[in-house]
């Protein structure tokens, strides 16, 4: 009796065990995707940053009721400001939730991270003189009519990320937006502006929290949003959307030989089910695949607008043949 009663909590304690690190063998693109302690993965419009072997993934939180606000002349559909969440992973596949790298501020209606605002698209870098690491994000008022980008710092990739300010780039408006570390250190900050009509690449200080005087218009009055970049064969590969709100659309790529240079449209990457309209979904992050040469992860939102929380992550296998970029469909991957 004695053993069946310890074989019994061994098997009690065992289920228990593997409860809390439930392990996620594939990614299936637009489903729920949980974290290590199995709650819905909450790191919308973000990007990957790797450093010392480990992977990091930076979001934004939305979470709770999403609301439409009022006299905006689009669909303005928001929920609070959640903050920026950080999460870890060695596989890409099983994600530990690290904590809030960015805290809202729930007190001050005059800060910039009060819940009543919006925070976009975090990015995170590492700057290898410093030693800090630096979060960029579009900051927005309530009404989107603010359109900065912000910019934060820590010692550790986890966080807090400590608030510095937010600017209007180079006297313009900063909407969507990305940034980007090249070979040399340069790290640039790659986002739409003037009211979304045309896309600015520009240099930032060797410090990474501030812009330099070097910039670029790409695209310009082409009302591109949701940019993406890589770089392969020493050519760099951008990939963004068209202005469209919420609602899908078809994604376009450009490859240059500099990044301040000129840019080549070369048309939709995605082929296969749903190519047409980025598999209802709008870039965020393009990962290299570390010893993959030819290979990368697109990293895309698929957006709920009026459930934000419910927005699914839209993660495909992406390969470049012969200079041309390629993401394809699969409903079921393994990196």
């Amino acid at each position: 009796m004695i053993k069946l009663v310890f074989h019994f909590f061994s098997v009690i304690l065992l289920l228990g065990y593997s409860s809390t690190i439930a392990q996620n063998s594939k990614i299936f693109p637009g489903e729920i995707w949980n974290d290590t302690q199995g709650n819905p993965i909450n790191a919308h419009g973000g990007g990957i940053l790797f450093h010392n072997g480990t992977y990091y993934w930076y979001g934004e939180i939305k979470k709770g009721k999403t609301w439409l606000v009022p006299d905006q002349g689009w669909e303005c559909y928001r929920v609070k400001a959640g903050g920026v969440s950080c999460y870890s992973s060695k596989d890409l596949i099983n994600w530990k939730f690290e904590g809030v790298a960015l805290e809202p501020n729930l007190t001050d209606s005059t800060s910039e991270l009060h819940v009543s605002k919006v925070l976009e698209r975090p990015k995170v870098i590492y700057n290898e003189k410093t030693r800090k690491f630096a979060m960029w994000l579009h900051v927005e008022s309530a009404d989107y009519s603010l359109m900065h980008a912000g910019v934060a710092i820590s010692d550790t990739p986890e966080g807090p990320f400590t608030y510095i300010e937010s600017v209007r780039p180079y006297n313009q408006t900063s909407a969507d937006m990305t940034i980007f570390v090249d070979d040399d250190g340069k790290a640039y900050h790659i986002f739409a502006g003037e009211n979304d009509n045309t896309l600015y690449i520009g240099l930032l200080e060797d410090n990474y929290l501030k812009h330099s005087k070097v910039f670029s218009r790409k695209f310009v009055n082409l009302r591109r949003e949701a940019p993406a970049i890589i770089k392969h064969d020493q050519k760099y590969y951008l990939v963004s959307s068209w202005c469209t709100g919420w609602s899908p659309n078809q994604a376009e790529y450009a490859v240059a030989d500099s990044i301040l240079g000129e840019w080549k449209i070369l048309g939709n990457p995605c082929i296969g089910e749903g190519s047409d309209l980025t598999f209802q979904s709008q870039s965020t992050f393009l990962l290299p695949v570390s010893g993959e040469k030819d290979k990368f992860i697109f990293m895309a939102d698929r957006w709920n607008k009026i459930n934000l929380e419910d927005s699914r992550y839209v993660w495909l296998p992406g390969k470049f043949d012969n200079g041309k970029m390629i993401i394809q469909w699969q409903k079921q991957w393994n990196p």
